[in-house]
């Protein structure tokens, strides 16, 4: 089972860790998204990897006659509802919408994304500096990761935190 206080790995490194347009396209969107390093984005391409492996396998299993057919029609569903909370999918996504996401459908959701698409932060990285040090609240509730997954009904709840010199700035000015 394992010991629980020891973190096991949220990511798989690149099996050819010299190929050169993947070093490229890697460098671009931590360039784009501000990420401080490559297991950041690692970490959301296992994720994308997982549910693209998924709907792979309810696809194989949809058309099966009988309860098997009808399980894997429902955890579609499922899934594509939650896909459909954290905002990445439309709400009439099908199994082939999975199967066409990219990295970067994931980058858009985390919140220094978010916060510097909103304008609270002049820059991407000035972004990831005001949640590291808790200047950013999702609805009142301080958050200071910046790949924190904003959910749908979030994204309006997002501000400068209470106590923040920033919210006193934006009152005044």
């Amino acid at each position: 089972m394992g010991d629980p206080k020891r973190h096991r790995k949220k990511y798989i490194t690149p099996t050819k860790p010299w190929d050169k347009v993947r070093l490229e396209q890697e460098a671009s969107l931590i360039i784009k998204y501000g990420l401080r390093n490559k297991r950041e984005l690692w970490r959301f391409q296992n994720i994308l990897r997982k549910y693209r492996r998924v709907a792979r396998d309810l696809l194989a299993r949809v058309d099966m006659p009988g309860r098997e057919g009808e399980y894997a029609k429902a955890k579609a569903q499922q899934i594509i509802k939650k896909l459909y909370r954290l905002g990445i999918l439309d709400e009439d996504a099908i199994l082939d919408d999975i199967l066409n996401l990219s990295v970067e459908d994931f980058l858009e959701r985390r919140l220094q994304t978010i916060v510097y698409r909103q304008g609270l932060a002049n820059t991407i990285k000035q972004a990831r500096q005001l949640i590291v040090h808790g200047h950013i609240a999702i609805s009142g509730r301080r958050v200071t990761s910046p790949s924190y997954i904003v959910k749908r009904e979030e994204e309006g709840m997002i501000d400068y935190y209470v106590n923040s010199p920033f919210a006193r700035r934006n009152e005044n000015g």
